[in-house]
């Protein structure tokens, strides 16, 4: 069932997100060289106890960790431990915070110092997918007007949007309805005010297909290519989407 949140409640989730997005922030600076992807999930967890909300990833179906840090042919779901960051790789922070009872959600894809060309191009296409995505995010439009703009604009650019993983509906719940796929299947859901939503793109510089991991958890490209992930929480109003993290 699609959940409709009334304005005191998207007011929680704003503070939640404006809190995730300060992680984040902390996050992104410690990205670089040398440093073990264990360690960025060490930070999440110090940086929300300090700030007073809960990793939302944590022990999420049996999920081990308190962030996802997927790296170059890593989609989503990479679970972080002892894997050292080295110049060149592709990251993808994926971080979620639960506070007053409502989640948060939210990606980001970096460089580890300096990366291909090709990197930068997959990188720029897909947060350019995102934005395309929420801007047409507003009461009276569909579903399938966020999964058509994604899906064009990253085709345009000659990459490929992930089929078999999507954006979701967010709030009371990590994951609630509707589904939000990055690619057309058609009008979908009617966009209405106060519905929460996490939009997020994922995108491979070559087929679309996925496998997962042997840890049952991590979601990597089918052919090994570089895969890029950026997500927004927004909040359906009437003419623009309002981005909460």
């Amino acid at each position: 069932m699609v959940i409709i949140k009334s304005d005191e409640e998207i007011v929680i989730m704003k503070k939640c997100g404006k809190i995730l997005a300060d992680i984040l922030d902390r996050l992104i600076t410690e990205v670089k060289p040398g440093i073990k992807t264990g360690q960025l999930d060490v930070i999440m967890a110090e940086e929300s106890e300090k700030r007073g909300v809960l990793p939302s990833f944590k022990n999420y179906r049996g999920f081990p960790a308190n962030l996802c840090v997927s790296v170059n042919d890593e989609i989503v779901h990479g679970i972080p431990g002892e894997r050292i960051l080295q110049e060149g790789d592709i990251v993808s922070l994926d971080v979620g915070a639960k506070l007053g009872g409502f989640h948060t959600d939210a990606a980001v894809t970096i460089g580890v110092g300096r990366i291909s060309k090709e990197a930068e191009e997959l990188v720029s296409a897909t947060e350019g997918s995102l934005k395309t995505g929420v801007a047409r995010a507003m009461s009276g439009a569909w579903i399938g007007d966020i999964s058509s703009a994604i899906q064009h604009y990253v085709e345009s650019r000659g990459f490929s949007v992930v089929r078999e993983y999507t954006g979701h509906g967010v709030g009371r719940e990590l994951h609630e309805e509707p589904q939000i796929p990055n690619f057309v299947i058609g009008k979908g859901v009617l966009l209405r005010k106060g519905m929460t939503l996490a939009v997020e793109p994922m995108v491979n510089v070559g087929d679309w297909h996925t496998k997962l991991a042997d840890n049952q958890w991590t979601v990597l490209t089918a052919d090994g290519s570089l895969s890029a992930h950026f997500e927004h929480t927004i909040a359906i109003a009437d003419n623009e989407a309002e981005i909460l993290v």
